[in-house]
């Protein structure tokens, strides 16, 4: 029985993760269609009001329902019924006023707000996305419960179908404004209407899960109780916004993108045209950032258990897998970080149309390191209690990269913002891993890195990737099509190499490799060098 129970939890986590994979990947992917039919303007106006959309999906998919699951576990291990008068009543009027405050707070600020960024034709988008934070209570709770019942599927599946339909209707809004029926701020209000269509069908999926299962769980039982309000409001603001920072770091840095650069590059010498489109340019390397942490760091987290036990720091094996994970992050995310630099001006010009901003984007991308360990850390150091301290270290990066656009985007334009990004996300990632290792000392994270194996790796991918364009200028400029073949060639066997020059040195272990996608041919490959040792 208990056996069966450990294998429904493990499988429902692993759908989950996958979940979470297809939809990063879905929403790097589908900003690059979005840019070719809208141009760097409309790409702007999306981005403006992204980081509102993205907060939303955040809350109502890993913060909120965390801190509703966490509840949920803790009253069932009281042999407390989830009863709709002292659980879910409850529990929803908290989730529905912390919602209304963010609702209220843009809704009517939102005039000041588009003419703090320099845009007033954004205000009616800002009040429409203002109504997302009212469906959040719907969801999140049911998600929550559904987790704090081991039952994983049904958030994995609202989140998949919730991603397909606002995607869907995104590129089809795009696609209009391409043909002329739309005016292009209309992308701006696709993108929240596309959200709330997404998350309304999602609530409706969630609702059709949880009656035939949770039917008994509501009566109010004949006895009173008194219900915990100190302690579910706690738990929802700790778990439910604190603990959903780590999501949030780098829409936290486009959050400061949206209230700054464009006033900054207008004080920089850009006419305020000009100025739009230079951050729908700066905006192109978002989706390669989310490529790149896709492989850096979701990978690596699934090694991490999901569980980390309490007595981390005596628990030799725990601590293992968490040096584990971090490792593999830091090797992926260095590849996929160098590998990005080199190919840089094809993948902007295949992906973009063109090369404009290719420099911004080479000291942009420099963000999937430091990100991806970043993310990677902070997850450790909350699952194991320490919510507060990577809470206060994410809220300073978001000051330090406030403070460095101001002083470098005037004198420095985009390449200012790009340096900004990178260095406020040096001090987080630096910060993470100090404190990692202060509350986990035995876990020696630099003195494990090996790297002879890392200077020979990205050595080799560099000389190889290097020489390979060096050969293609003989053939002049490529077509947008030849140049598909060539970076999608370049890319599988430059990571190929990079991957097996690491393998060579048996940098990885088997259960890093297992996280891999063609984990059977890395493991054979692994086999085979070690063997050949």
């Amino acid at each position: 029985m208990e056996i069966n129970k450990t294998k429904k939890v493990v499988q429902g986590a692993f759908l989950l993760t996958i979940a979470g994979l297809l939809s990063k990947i879905v929403s790097a992917t589908y900003r690059i269609p979005l840019q070719n039919l809208t141009g760097d303007f409309g790409f702007y106006i999306y981005q403006q009001v992204y980081p509102l959309i993205g907060t939303v999906m955040i809350l109502s998919l890993y913060g909120f329902p965390i801190a509703i699951s966490k509840l949920t576990t803790e009253m069932k291990q009281k042999n407390n019924l989830l009863t709709i008068r002292h659980f879910y009543i409850p529990l929803f009027i908290i989730l529905l006023v912390i919602s209304s405050i963010f609702f209220m707070i843009i809704f009517f600020l939102s005039p000041l707000i588009s003419t703090w960024i320099g845009d007033e034709n954004l205000t009616s988008t800002y009040q429409l996305a203002a109504f997302l934070f009212l469906l959040i209570p719907f969801l999140a709770l049911l998600r929550g419960v559904f987790q704090g019942n081991e039952e994983m599927h049904q958030t994995a599946y609202s989140q998949i179908i919730e991603q397909v339909i606002r995607v869907s209707i995104i590129i089809t809004a795009a696609y209009y404004i391409f043909m002329g029926k739309l005016d292009i701020y209309m992308i701006g209000k696709a993108g929240v209407m596309a959200s709330m269509l997404g998350m309304g069908v999602a609530i409706v999926l969630c609702m059709i899960f949880f009656m035939p299962k949770h039917k008994k769980m509501i009566v109010v039982p004949s006895f009173q109780t008194n219900i915990p309000w100190k302690y579910f409001i706690f738990t929802c603001i700790s778990f439910g916004i604190v603990g959903s920072l780590n999501h949030m770091i780098l829409i936290m840095i486009q959050f400061v993108d949206v209230f700054t650069l464009v006033p900054n590059l207008m004080e920089y010498g850009l006419s305020p045209m000009e100025a739009m489109e230079a951050k729908g340019i700066f905006d192109r390397g978002q989706p390669f950032i989310q490529f790149g942490v896709v492989f850096g760091s979701s990978f690596a987290l699934a090694i991490i258990p999901t569980v980390v036990r309490e007595n981390i720091r005596a628990n030799m094996s725990t601590i293992q897998s968490v040096r584990e994970a971090l490792l593999f992050s830091f090797y992926i995310a260095f590849g996929a970080t160098l590998g990005l630099i080199l190919l840089l001006p094809e993948a902007n010009r295949l992906l973009f149309t063109n090369n404009d901003g290719t420099g911004s984007l080479q000291i942009l991308v420099i963000a999937i390191l430091l990100s991806s360990i970043t993310i990677t850390t902070c997850a450790i150091l909350q699952s194991i209690g320490y919510l507060k301290q990577t809470a206060i270290w994410i809220s300073v990066t978001f000051l330090i990269k406030w403070l460095l656009n101001e002083l470098f985007v005037p004198f420095w334009g985009i390449y200012g913002s790009a340096i900004a990004t990178v260095g406020s996300l040096f001090v987080l990632c630096i910060a993470s891993i100090l404190l990692l290792q202060r509350k986990v000392p035995a876990i020696y994270f630099f003195r494990h890195i090996r790297w002879q194996a890392l200077f020979v790796a990205s050595g080799g991918m560099f000389l190889y990737i290097m020489g390979v364009k060096g050969l293609c200028t003989f053939y002049g400029e490529l077509s947008r099509v030849s140049l598909l073949f060539y970076v999608c060639f370049v890319v599988f066997s430059g990571a190929l190499l990079y991957i097996c020059l690491l393998l060579r040195y048996n940098v990885f272990t088997e259960k890093q490799l297992s996280t891999l996608p063609f984990s059977r041919l890395f493991l054979r490959l692994q086999a085979l060098f070690v063997k050949g040792n």
